[in-house]
């Protein structure tokens, strides 16, 4: 591998073409206020590097990321990229992985409105991450020990696992098709509208009209609170541990709940039989 070392670039695709190359300690800033700076490379080892130009990483097959910084200015880091291996790095700018594959996150903190959509083979350990839209249209997804903050994550993924988690969000997993989400925190209104193939397990679930329009919907040994109106419309198997506000309308299955304050059937479609303390009502 070739090294550069302790440089500052700020000219338009300062490093364009690389191949078999090591970037450590170098700054991506400066008033020439170039993008595209690591565009179209191969077999690219960054570490400890600081970015605070756009477009950066497009078109990169096979890079690491270590230790480095991509600030708000950072716009759209990495695009169209794959191989990819990211530890120890702050991802701050807006849009900062898109249409990526085979992507290994781990110990990193992102700060990045629309982050991760329309990726291939994610997996991400040991991370904070906050923003809007998170995820959208990613399929084959792993995820372990991330808290997120922030509206309308998850959406049409596809395929994925979420373990050891919390999740502080509102409007997420909507239209998501089979994923497990186990031993998580899943606080937020609205919780998987329109899902498909979705169970939690072992899962604590907070927040107004949860479940909604669900099909092959699965809760094993979960707990709720906070949750109204839950499972309108709904094909759902669901063993509950907690009492419940509300269950409105569940359209098939069963549903086992210790107590629940109000159960409102005012659709006569609605089959979906809840079981009370052992009795059904």
């Amino acid at each position: 591998m070739n090294i550069v070392e302790n440089k500052e670039f700020d000219q338009e695709r300062a490093l364009y073409g690389s191949r078999d190359l090591t970037i450590r300690s170098c700054s991506f800033d400066g008033p020439a206020d170039g993008e595209s700076a690591i565009k179209e490379c191969r077999n690219i080892d960054v570490d400890k590097c600081f970015f605070n130009l756009r477009y950066p990483m497009w078109h990169v097959h096979n890079l690491i990321i270590r230790d480095s910084a991509m600030t708000e200015l950072c716009r759209a880091a990495l695009w169209y990229s794959d191989n990819i291996e990211i530890s120890g790095t702050k991802m701050h700018g807006i849009k900062a992985l898109r249409e990526c594959s085979n992507i290994r996150i781990a110990d990193c903190d992102i700060i990045s409105p629309e982050f991760g959509w329309s990726n291939r083979s994610v997996e991400m350990k040991d991370s904070k991450a906050e923003g809007e839209y998170f995820m959208m249209r990613s399929e084959e997804i792993r995820f372990k020990n991330v808290t997120f903050k922030g509206k309308y994550s998850f959406q049409y993924i596809s395929n994925a696992v979420f373990e050891d988690c919390t999740f502080d969000t509102k409007d997420a997993f909507w239209h998501a098709r089979n994923v497990l989400v186990r031993n998580c925190t899943v606080k937020g209104e609205y919780l998987a509208w329109y899902c498909e193939n979705v169970t939690f397990e072992n899962c604590h679930i907070i927040g107004t009209q949860p479940l909604c329009y669900c099909k092959g919907l699965r809760l094993v040994n979960c707990s709720m609170s906070e949750c109204d109106l839950a499972f309108e419309k709904s094909e759902v198997e669901a063993d509950i541990t907690t009492p419940v506000i509300s269950i409105k309308n569940p359209a098939s299955g069963r549903i086992t709940v210790p107590a629940v304050s109000e159960i409102i059937r005012d659709d006569e479609a609605s089959e979906g039989k809840v079981i009370v303390n052992g009795s059904e009502e």
